[in-house]
């Protein structure tokens, strides 16, 4: 398997597809790195020389945010957005859908497993 950003990536696949698997490369930008490394993008991986990975890797070194970088990006945004207690920040903290979905019916990604509010209440029995 080939290694590029620090993930292996199938060499059963083409190569669009396989770059598929790095965290931070959609489709799009898939198709624009092969295009830019002049690489066909449906060349299998298991096909390309050591060379042809290495010029992928370097791209994808230079020009793309990806993996433990953007992660770390999107924590510090998302940090900043807390630390500032903006609506959206808040939000964020107390897990609930920050984009303005409803969450009387729905939401259940975002919040959890629901929980019942109170316990059932008691009759007591006269004896």
């Amino acid at each position: 398997m080939a290694r590029v950003a620090g993930i292996e990536i199938s060499n059963e696949k083409r190569l669009w597809v396989s770059l598929l698997g790095v965290y931070g490369v959609g489709e799009v930008k898939a198709r624009e790195i092969c295009e830019k490394t002049n690489l066909s993008p449906d060349a299998l991986v298991k096909n390309l020389s050591e060379a042809e990975l290495d010029l992928v890797r370097r791209y994808i070194e230079q020009n793309i945010k990806v993996e433990g970088e953007l992660r770390q990006g999107i924590f510090r945004d998302i940090k900043r957005l807390k630390d500032v207690r903006c609506y959206r920040g808040v939000r964020h903290k107390l897990g609930l859908p920050v984009r303005g979905q409803r969450t009387r019916h729905n939401a259940r990604t975002r919040k959890g497993k629901s929980r019942p509010v109170g316990g059932l209440k008691r009759t007591l029995e006269k004896t």
